[in-house]
């Protein structure tokens, strides 16, 4: 068995990066609340955790660091993750950043890309993107915005700014392989309003788009745009019910054909713990009824798994607009689809370890590899459980302090 000291998990935090690659789900950044003061997460640390034997593991960075931030846009590429915008306190980025995941030593180094082609989207946090053929295509955000034309790159940390803070709804592309940025020509279609706060996907070869907040308004509209011809399809009119109103939720691709929506903050800055799936070939959204409705996640960060599960890390249970102290750490899985045979019977020894601890030496030495990491996972998952139902009782048994 492992030792409950190696059971350490990634600090609580909400607007951050996450990515999926091969076994491994990377975060960075983000902020967390302490004493009512907002404190961006180190920017010289990456949290890796081990997929198949749920363990976290801290590693420290090297190179041109990006600023501690929160409410950037991260996306992976081919093992490499590009972290692009956000907010640190000294305002709005338009920098754009990498580091390669696929390292043989274990050393994480950033690179900021400075030599590239054409102009950047001004800066802004609260984008989304799409990754389709090698390129990085930016949707929407928050942020300042010139009324003039600019000639070459500028940052928010250098430039003087006719300030006028916009929600947008503009489309930039950066090929990653010609390191060129450029504003396609959207040939037809009606887009989205502009926005901040939204999710999006791809499925083939159009970019999803759904909610997000415009001023005080939250939406619940579901756009895509064909990311070869550049035509926006107009707001999708979909059958039956829809999710509400939303905004700091998370969209990702299942399957060729479907997408999974899960939490945010509704109209009412309510937070959400609701999930669907949109079936974009029958153009209808299912509410799925086994989730766990206790557990609501805004600005959490929800990836594709190796078996098609979804896992939302970190995120606050709370209205950050008005209570900002709820943010969280703990891992939830939604398991969308039926999982393989090798994995049910993975979890079953693992969960039952002590039952099976004479015959799980027998195994073959590639299966017992496996055996023995899912054991680690699921000793790892209980003890995190109970340290949080602790925690969670402890929280509930404090008195309450009264002001005048």
């Amino acid at each position: 068995m492992a030792d409950p000291q190696a059971f350490c998990v990634a600090e609580e935090r909400s607007g951050h990066c996450a990515v999926v690659d091969g076994h491994f789900l990377y975060v960075w950044g983000g902020y967390v609340s302490i004493e009512d003061n907002e404190v961006y997460l180190p920017n010289d640390e990456m949290w890796t955790y081990d997929i198949d034997s749920g363990l976290w593991k801290m590693h420290l960075m090297e190179g041109e660091l990006p600023p501690s931030m929160s409410g950037s846009c991260g996306a992976c590429i081919h093992g490499r993750l590009y972290v692009f915008g956000g907010y640190d306190d000294k305002g709005y980025s338009n920098r754009l950043y990498f580091v390669n995941l696929r390292t043989r030593d274990g050393t994480y180094t950033w690179e900021k890309i400075t030599k590239f082609d054409g102009q950047p989207p001004t800066p802004r946090d609260k984008l989304s993107c799409w990754v389709y053929k090698d390129r990085l295509i930016y949707f929407g955000g928050y942020g300042y915005r010139r009324h003039s034309e600019l000639q070459e790159c500028f940052d928010v940390h250098d430039a003087s700014w006719e300030e006028q803070i916009f929600w947008h709804n503009d489309v930039h592309v950066f090929d990653t392989k010609t390191r060129t940025w450029s504003q396609p020509e959207i040939k037809g279609g009606v887009p989205p309003q502009p926005r901040a706060a939204h999710s999006c996907a791809v499925l083939g070869n159009k970019g999803y788009v759904f909610g997000g907040r415009v001023l005080q308004t939250r939406m619940n509209d579901l756009h895509y745009l064909n990311l070869d011809t550049w035509v926006w399809s107009g707001r999708i009119s979909v059958n039956g019910e829809s999710p509400k109103h939303r905004s700091w939720h998370t969209l990702t691709a299942i399957t060729d054909d479907k997408l999974f929506l899960f939490g945010g903050l509704n109209a009412d800055n309510i937070p959400l713990s609701d999930g669907w799936i949109h079936n974009i070939t029958t153009n209808c959204w299912k509410q799925l009824r086994h989730l766990p409705y206790t557990r609501p996640r805004l600005w959490h960060t929800a990836c594709l798994g190796k078996e098609n599960e979804i896992m939302v890390f970190g995120g606050s249970k709370d209205n950050l607009l008005f209570l900002d102290t709820g943010h969280c750490n703990d891992l939830l899985i939604f398991q969308t689809q039926p999982y393989s045979l090798l994995r049910s019977c993975l979890d079953c020894i693992g969960k039952n370890a002590i039952i099976l601890k004479s015959q799980i030496s027998l195994l073959p030495p590639k299966l017992l590899q496996q055996v023995l990491k899912k054991i680690t996972f699921w000793t790892a998952a209980n003890y995190r459980k109970e340290q949080r139902i602790r925690k969670e009782e402890t929280e509930n048994n404090q008195p309450r302090v009264s002001s005048c």
